[in-house]
């Protein structure tokens, strides 16, 4: 039996563990990915942990989420990642030069390597061929350290394409027909792998926008074959020399299989408020639109902007739309702006703004409450645009475009009907306008020994946590229901993530968007035995911010009961000392309410030597049965209080 291209990757960077899906394996680490959300963590463990210097073969710090400088803070912890860099032997990609995925693609991305990022979606870097998986910081700081990743082995799923996409729709419409089959847990504990000839009529940017967005089918990563797409992709960005041909082997079963004939895929979105809420875009046609935002790392392609300013060219954006363009980086911005596509967007109406993930994330581009806001995005989560009431709809650069145009969403077939439009023949160059002017180097190693941490008020010490006691009897504090996403935990948003580098300040921001209350009624408890939280399936889905498991740990949260757990936010639970547990019967979770005392016995004893225990309910006098996933490592993490004590006593 013949290896799938996901194998192959795992078994070159296999350094403990057997191929057996459900077992835990360690994998060596070439590349780390960390972004200024997240990577200010990164970069205070670093340091916590004693580190020297990088040892891996490429890290890049990259500057794209929270680039608004409305007061000192975001400055601040810009120039703090600044120095680390220079500290720890970084690439700094400075604020303004683009989003990290498309822009770590075009720079470092090289077939056949591994690469972990402290972003969800990690994972866009499959399309040329690689292993990346998006994680929590600690394990970006453990991979910049030179330790192994340590995650449990995947089934592989593979997705066989045929036929070519017709004209009007695009890669969007392939990952939206995923979710629309699968929902947003249904490549849990699963790699996808998308093969077979249809393969080969995808360029590179398009396979970026399917490998994106497998982070909101669950999946641990995704990828591609690394063929004459990716040798051309990397040609153009003057890299050919770093290709590497990696094919599945023909003969290759998978453990998972599917098929999408790629010529009947047809326009879809994704209703509020979640990326698996797909419909056929004409299903919804009609419903009015107040803002559409044409960017991010879910759609970054010069392909994606130039469709985008093709169909609107000549044209005047809808009086009611605000059409706004949030440039991937700034060397698909040159190219837009060259080839002429950046004047027809603004003479339509576009508001162009920075290269960066701004709107994705909550910074700007908030959308007023009871309008829809159509965008080429990846997440739509319940107040991650910034505004808690929103109403978000995720969709391709054609429905944007063609929606922006006529004030309601709308099925760009129709509306290239109705115009006597032809479907756009683009003529996109062949290389393109490399500029790293704006990526430092890291400093050699003697001079690095020198620089200091620079580091402004508002850059908090990590909280030292207590090691897990033997006895746990608390309330449950808060419960809530099936896919409660990170935004959800610890919202992003111009309001909160300048905090990021700050937990006491962003600790009072957690859960506000379910319950005001909570972190007053936590910070009540705090002193005593702490709290416990109660959720439903897919606790902690979206992005990899370890914030989401820190504050509310800061708050004094020691245990999660849910009925099942996203893969990153259970693990970043574990790495701060949060016991994740699960319902053995999922019924149990009805038999619960806030306000419940929890009791949970010999916990030092019990969770090293059994998966299962149980917790009693004083309140209802009721008692469950729990399991725990947790492997040697992560029982360790947890009883000793999280992962950095552990680490810098064996760094040290």
């Amino acid at each position: 039996m013949g290896n799938s291209v996901a194998h192959k990757l795992i078994v070159s960077h296999l350094v403990e563990g057997s191929m057996d899906a459900g077992t835990e394996i360690a994998l060596a680490i070439d590349q780390t990915l960390t972004q200024d959300a997240t990577g200010t963590l990164v970069m205070q463990e670093l340091e916590a942990l004693g580190l020297d210097r990088a040892r891996t073969e490429v890290s890049v710090q990259y500057v794209d989420h929270n680039l608004l400088q409305a007061d000192e803070k975001n400055a601040e912890d810009h120039a703090f990642l600044h120095s680390a860099c220079r500290r720890y032997g970084l690439w700094y990609s400075k604020p303004g030069n683009g989003v990290s995925h498309p822009t770590h693609m075009q720079r470092f991305g090289v077939p056949g390597k591994t690469m972990v990022g402290s972003d969800s979606h990690t994972c866009a870097a499959g399309s040329l061929g690689m292993l990346a998986i998006g994680v929590g910081g600690l394990e970006v700081a453990m991979a910049i350290a030179g330790r192994p990743l340590r995650i449990r082995m995947p089934e592989i799923w593979g997705v066989r394409l045929t036929g070519e996409l017709p004209d009007w729709t695009s890669a969007k419409d392939v990952i939206l027909e995923m979710l629309r089959r699968h929902g947003v847990s249904g490549g849990v504990n699963r790699i996808v792998e998308y093969h077979g000839p249809g393969v080969e009529s995808l360029s590179a940017m398009d396979r970026h926008v399917i490998a994106n967005m497998g982070a909101e089918l669950g999946a641990t990563t995704t990828v591609f074959p690394a063929d004459s797409a990716v040798r051309e992709f990397l040609r153009g960005e003057g890299r050919e020399g770093d290709f590497v041909e990696l094919h599945a082997d023909p003969d290759t079963v998978y453990d998972v299989t599917e098929e999408i004939d790629l010529s009947t895929v047809e326009p879809l979105i994704a209703k509020p408020s979640s990326p698996g809420n797909v419909v056929p875009v004409r299903e919804v046609a009609g419903e009015e639109v107040s803002q559409v935002v044409i960017g991010s790392s879910a759609n970054p392609g010069l392909r994606d902007y130039a469709i985008a300013a093709a169909m609107v060219k000549g044209r005047q954006t809808n009086n009611a739309v605000s059409f706004d363009v949030n440039p991937s980086s700034r060397q698909i911005f040159s190219d837009l702006t060259k080839s002429g596509a950046t004047f027809d967007l603004i003479n339509a109406g576009a508001r162009i703004h920075q290269a960066g993930c701004l709107g994705c994330i909550g910074i700007g581009q908030a959308p007023a409450v009871g309008r829809n806001s159509l965008r080429t995005f990846p997440r739509n989560f319940p107040g991650r645009s910034g505004t808690r009431e929103d109403a978000v709809w995720l969709c391709s650069p054609e429905t944007a475009a063609a929606s922006a145009l006529t004030g309601v969403v709308t099925d760009p077939r129709d509306f290239a009907d109705k115009v006597e439009m032809a479907h756009p023949r683009l003529d996109l160059p062949r290389d393109a306008s490399v500029n790293t002017t704006m990526l430092v180097a890291p400093l050699p190693p003697e001079e690095a020994q020198n620089e200091e941490l620079v580091k402004g008020p508002n850059i908090s010490a990590l909280p030292d946590f207590p090691p897990l006691p033997e006895r746990i009897e608390a309330p449950v504090l808060l419960k809530v229901g099936d896919n409660i996403s990170t935004d959800e935990i610890s919202p992003a948003g111009a309001r909160a993530l300048p905090f990021r580098s700050n937990i006491p300040e962003l600790a009072e921001f957690t859960f506000t968007q379910i319950d005001e209350s909570y972190p007053k009624r936590a910070r009540e408890l705090s002193h005593g035995s702490g709290h416990i939280v109660v959720g439903g399936e897919n606790y902690g889905q979206g992005s990899s911010r370890e914030h989401a498991a820190i504050a509310p740990r800061y708050l004094g949260l020691r245990a999660v009961v849910a009925k099942s757990f996203a893969r990153i936010h259970w693990q970043n639970l574990a790495n701060f000392g949060v016991l994740a547990l699960e319902f053995t019967q999922a019924a149990d979770y009805e038999r619960i309410e806030n306000g419940d005392i929890l009791v949970l016995e010999n916990l030092r004893d019990s969770l090293p030597t059994g998966s299962e225990l149980t917790v009693r309910n004083t309140t209802k006098g009721d008692q469950y049965l729990l399991r725990h996933n947790l492997s040697p490592a992560q029982t360790a993490s947890v009883l000793a209080g999280g992962q950095i004590p552990m680490l810098a006593r064996e760094l040290g």
